[in-house]
């Protein structure tokens, strides 16, 4: 009721009902606060009650207007039956000159508005209070509305903070049921996959044990139709072994008549047999000695060409001795039938002389008459033949020779054929690296038989003459045909034939490569007796002594082709220097020339000569280990072993030999040793 006093002075009642009158102006603004209300006494007071009420909730402190009145509880009870909205009158008229009139006349011009709230009213500072013999300690309307709105703006600012932690609070529980539905999600989603896993792990299983079923009903049909079969073929063997016991009963029998008319014919052929053996022996031995005796008609043809083909060679070789100077080395000139270097030739003469006494002129014929040498020599050849470029190989191969050389067949015999074979199948080596094995080979027997190598080399020599070397010269007075004298330099005769040019050719270059592979092959802690000084000595001689022509230029490209590597390893700038000359002096008249085959082989020289191959390692060099496939060591093939291995055997030579070649033209080259 206080503050009812200190908001409204004038209190009018008409007909009942109250009137109340601002101390504040009735006209802000354009809005009029119309003290004419259309709600009783009782609603007023429990609108101030609830107003009250919110400010002592709101407040810490204690506020002087708690005084609670009896009347309180029925006029809220009151205004709960009789709740009415506030109304608020505005005025259509500007004019506020009628201020106090009569509220009757204002009332025409009045309007219903809608609910008037104290935190809306403006109170002016500047309006004179109607009695103003009120007391002083009474607080005026203004300083009342300033608490009012401020106790309405903290309810706000609460209302605002109970807002927010509800939607928190709402928040909180939505996120707790959002993540309880996850849970309970995922748990469903596990317990499905489960449910999965599960329904696949029994699928799994009858399917195992439907496939269990399967195959114990399909063993069980087969072990039944094995069975079957067993003994359907129980019932088939008997029924042949029956039938078996009547047919040897009935052969027996038959047998038993048989041997016994065989008997008794046996007795009366017996004599024709006799006779008819007696008669059989007597025709083998009539063709055993035909065949016998043609065998030697030809051997004695073959060896009558052999001395008419070597008389020639002899009597040119003479020829030569006469026409030459004497104090010089080399007795070959240009235009004699027979060119080669002379110390060269004797020891070709040395060594066929050795062949002979060793080996023996009539080798052929021991080879086709004795069985046991022709068992031996294939013994061999199969070992030469399976001769690879590898270590462990070669080292196997060299000691099964070994032993095959120092078997019971003669030595002699022996050496012949292992010569024999080796040539022979280096004329059909596939590759050099192949002719690379050969020269180990051949440097590991020679090592335990040195003879042996002085028959190699001779039977090189008879079969290559350019392995000596030496050329011989077509002349119609020394041969009797052109085939007599392709034979002395080397063609070899097939049924009545001589073989193609192309085929010597191919033969000559192989041989060729052997007799370089064997001068420039190195073994650790063996000696080779015909080393990289022979191959040295056999390049000066040939380019001192011979033409150049198809084959003389055919044999010097496989030279060097094999051998090249080694000689520069050794001589170095010396062997540079002799390149140079083959490649100015030898090759300048073969450039001329329109023949295919030696441009092609010129080409292939110059090439070699002119991209410096010879100083690359040529492939099969160096032989490689058969378990590791490694390369030999490089103790085996380092520079001091080099010189140390390259010792020449000293047979037939003086240590302080010197000598001299000199080519054919203005260049001058020597070789000293």
């Amino acid at each position: 009721m206080a503050i009812a006093h200190q908001l409204f002075d004038n209190i009018m009642i008409r007909g009942g009902g109250v009137q109340l009158e601002l101390r504040c102006p009735q006209r802000v603004g354009g809005i009029v606060a119309d003290p004419q209300i259309d709600w009783s006494f009782d609603d007023l007071l429990l609108e101030l009650n609830s107003i009250d009420h919110k400010l002592q909730k709101s407040s810490a402190a204690p506020l002087h207007f708690t005084k609670k009145h009896s009347s309180d509880r029925s006029v809220v009870r009151h205004a709960e039956k009789t709740r009415k909205p506030f109304v608020m009158h505005i005025s259509d008229d500007d004019s506020d000159d009628n201020d106090d009139d009569d509220v009757e006349n204002n009332s025409r011009h009045m309007a219903s508005g809608n609910r008037f709230a104290c935190e809306e009213t403006y109170l002016s500072d500047g309006v004179d209070s109607d009695s103003e013999s009120t007391s002083g300690k009474q607080l005026s309307l203004m300083d009342k509305g300033g608490v009012i709105e401020g106790a309405l703006l903290e309810l706000s600012h609460e209302h605002q903070l109970t807002v927010a932690e509800e939607i928190r609070t709402q928040l909180s529980a939505f996120g707790t049921d959002l993540t309880n539905e996850k849970d309970k999600l995922s748990h469903a989603i596990s317990r499905a996959e489960k449910s999965k896993e599960a329904r696949r792990e029994l699928d799994r299983k009858r399917d195992l044990q439907y496939q269990r079923q399967i195959a114990e009903a399909l063993d069980n049909h087969l072990t039944d139709v094995q069975r079957h079969h067993e003994y359907k073929s129980q019932i088939e063997e008997k029924k042949i072994r029956d039938d078996a016991a009547i047919e040897e009963a009935k052969r027996k029998q038959i047998a038993l008549q048989e041997e016994k008319i065989r008997q008794e014919r046996m007795k009366v052929e017996e004599a024709k047999r006799q006779a008819e053996k007696k008669k059989e022996e007597e025709a083998n031995a009539a063709a055993l000695e035909a065949e016998r005796t043609a065998k030697e008609a030809a051997d004695v043809a073959a060896a009558e060409s052999q001395k008419k083909a070597a008389e020639a060679v002899t009597a040119s070789q003479k020829v030569v001795s006469k026409g030459s100077s004497s104090g010089g080395d080399n007795k070959a000139t240009a235009g004699t039938l027979l060119k080669g270097a002379e110390n060269a030739l004797k020891l070709e003469e040395r060594r066929l002389q050795m062949y002979n006494e060793v080996v023996g002129e009539d080798f052929g014929l021991k080879m086709a008459s004795q069985s046991e040498y022709r068992s031996h020599g294939n013994q061999m050849a199969r070992r030469i033949k399976t001769i690879t470029g590898s270590k462990e190989n070669v080292r196997s191969k060299a000691d099964e020779l070994l032993k095959l050389i120092n078997s019971t067949c003669p030595q002699a015999i022996n050496i012949g054929i292992f010569a024999d074979k080796i040539f022979f199948h280096s004329a059909n080596a596939n590759s050099d690296g192949a002719l690379y094995a050969y020269g180990h080979v051949i440097v590991m027997v020679t090592s335990q038989i040195p003879h042996a190598m002085d028959i190699l080399i001779a039977k090189l020599n008879r079969g290559c003459i350019l392995t000596v070397p030496k050329f011989i010269s077509y002349s119609e007075a020394a041969f009797q045909s052109k085939d007599a004298y392709f034979k002395a330099i080397g063609f070899q005769e097939e049924d009545g034939k001589l073989e193609s040019a192309d085929a010597y050719l191919g033969r000559l270059t192989r041989h060729m490569k052997l007799y370089g592979a064997l001068i420039q092959t190195e073994v650790n802690g063996i000696q080779n007796l015909h080393g990289i000084e022979e191959g040295w000595k056999w390049l000066a001689r040939f380019l001192n002594a011979i033409p150049a022509n198809l084959y003389t230029v055919a044999a010097l490209q496989a030279f060097i082709q094999v051998a090249g590597f080694a000689l520069y390893r050794r001589y170095k700038n010396q062997f540079k220097k002799l390149l140079n000359i083959i490649y100015r002096d030898f090759l300048k008249n073969l450039r001329e020339k329109e023949d295919t085959k030696v441009k092609q082989i010129v080409m292939s020289l110059e090439d070699y000569i002119q991209s410096n191959q010879f100083q690359k390692e040529p492939e099969g060099w160096r032989l490689k280990d058969s378990l590791q496939s490694n390369e030999f060591n490089a103790s085996e093939s380092n520079q001091s072993d080099h010189h140390q291995q390259y010792q020449n055997s000293s047979r037939g030579y003086n240590s302080g030999y010197q000598e001299q070649y000199n080519y054919n033209s203005a260049n001058r080259y020597t070789y000293r040793r």
